[in-house]
């Protein structure tokens, strides 16, 4: 048995939401599939804040003008130029109208929040974070008549001569077996929650991984359409990663695991050794390379040393820091070597030059003398209790994904664009993000992209 739709949605977070919304504004039948059961639902939008888009002045909830210039200039650097320009560009302008479509869809923002984020002009935040943008989100989408249904893995894509067909499911949905329809749109996610597939390019290195969302990201539908003639874009290694608390879950631990802290200290690895300049830039451009970095070194652990002077400066997490009232007592709780980390430490103090302290920006507090230096930020680390937090690479999501052009509609590997499937979200992110990460910028791919996928499957099923 089988049932049919104009457009079919597979994936349950902010991108399918809003390529639901936006196909069935369009006059298109729409069904959603999730995966997950109805309290996992949104996948990794669970576990967002905010949003980063253009805009051309102040508003209520943004300090001050974000042009797209900006933040091409801000996507380019934290790229390293590897992002499909013509998309990225387009993908920035067409945030300037999200910004607005966004609310009529039911989210609200709250005023943006100031100290270490630094984000108050840039990003816009959700007021009551990612699931309540969800909750609003999927209210909209039910009150105009898009069929949702939850626990619904899907185990197989019909797809023929780059033609989607329907797709076939692991239990029936209200009898059927299999949903046909006219035109498909993914956004399943990556495959993160894959550890399988993550050791196959990261080696034994992925056990010690932690994944910051949803255990249901498993890629399996990005993996069906690679293998049925989807042309493949991005690094399988490159990817969404932060530091995260080692203490936290293998899954789901969120945005209360992340340490925002690192600019106030210093970080060493297994061997109580620095390893990189933990200044180098204002943070919500630099703590996503903090996860790659941590997977370099010997085991993926490494701690964030800092003392009692700064334990105020950055947002509290679920985990407490460890303490010691001297660097050797602490190297002990963290069984780092006690001379190695208080070499480290002296080091550090005495390469430290004066300045004044500003974590607004690029100040003049660094050091001199030391390898690798830290440019920004740079104090000495002496007032005890001296405290530590140990951390993993926590990952938020791979780029490996689906190409697509402006329309999000899926490039096969013959160059040729898909007759009717289209790619939202973070199966399709590696168009835009090469490597590297700003925050906000995930939850701006899936509803650009995802806005466009809705509206263009809806088009190609009423033609």
């Amino acid at each position: 048995m089988s049932s049919k739709y104009d457009v079919l949605v597979i994936g349950g977070g902010n991108a399918a939401l809003c390529a639901a919304i936006s196909a069935r504004r369009a006059g298109a039948s729409v069904v959603v599939l999730e995966g997950a059961p109805k309290f996992y639902r949104g996948g990794n939008t669970r576990h967002t804040r905010n949003m980063r888009c253009a805009h051309d002045a102040a508003t209520e909830i943004l300090t001050g003008p974000y042009t797209e210039d900006e933040f091409w200039e801000d996507l380019q650097r934290v790229t390293g130029g590897q992002t499909d320009e013509e998309l990225a560009r387009h993908m920035i302008r067409e945030s300037k109208d999200i910004l607005n479509w966004i609310v009529e869809q039911g989210v609200r923002w709250q005023p943006s929040l100031g100290g270490t984020l630094s984000l108050g002009r840039t990003n816009s935040f959700f007021l009551g974070g990612g699931r309540a943008m969800l909750n609003a989100l999927y209210l909209t989408a039910e009150q105009l008549g898009v069929d949702v249904h939850y626990d619904a893995e899907v185990t197989d894509l019909l797809i023929e001569d780059g033609m989607f067909l329907g797709v076939r499911l692991k239990r029936p949905i209200d009898g059927a077996t299999e949903i046909r329809a006219t035109s498909l749109v993914a956004a399943a996610g990556g495959f993160e929650a894959n550890i399988e597939w993550l050791r196959e390019h990261w080696g034994e290195a992925a056990d010690n991984f932690l994944i910051r969302g949803t255990p249901y990201n498993r890629g399996s539908i990005l993996k069906m359409l690679l293998a049925k003639g989807v042309q493949e874009v991005g690094d399988p290694t490159q990817c969404h990663a932060v530091a995260i608390d080692a203490r936290a879950p293998k899954f789901d631990g969120g945005i209360i695991t992340r340490h925002d802290s690192v600019v106030f200290g210093i970080v060493v690895n297994k061997y109580a050794q620095r390893f990189y300049d933990e200044g180098e830039d204002i943070w919500p451009k630099r703590y996503a390379i903090w996860g790659r970095l941590v997977a370099a070194q010997p085991d993926q652990i490494a701690y964030i040393i800092f003392d009692s002077t700064v334990v105020t400066s950055f947002m509290p997490t679920l985990f407490p820091p460890i303490a010691g009232a001297t660097v050797a007592e602490l190297a002990g709780k963290l069984t780092l070597d006690p001379a190695a980390l208080e070499r480290t430490i002296a080091d550090f103090n005495a390469a430290v030059r004066p300045g004044t302290f500003d974590h607004t920006i690029l100040d003049d507090c660094r050091t001199e003398g030391i390898a690798p230096a830290k440019t920004h930020w740079a104090r000495r680390i002496e007032t005890p209790p001296y405290l530590a937090y140990p951390v993993r690479p926590g990952i938020t999501f791979t780029y490996l994904g689906t190409r697509v052009n402006r329309e999000a509609r899926m490039v096969m590997k013959d160059g040729r664009p898909s007759a009717n499937m289209f790619a939202a979200g973070e199966i399709m992110a590696g168009n835009v993000l090469g490597k590297g990460y700003a925050a906000g910028i995930g939850m701006t791919i899936g509803s650009v992209f995802g806005r466009i996928a809705g509206r263009e499957a809806a088009r190609h099923a009423r033609n």
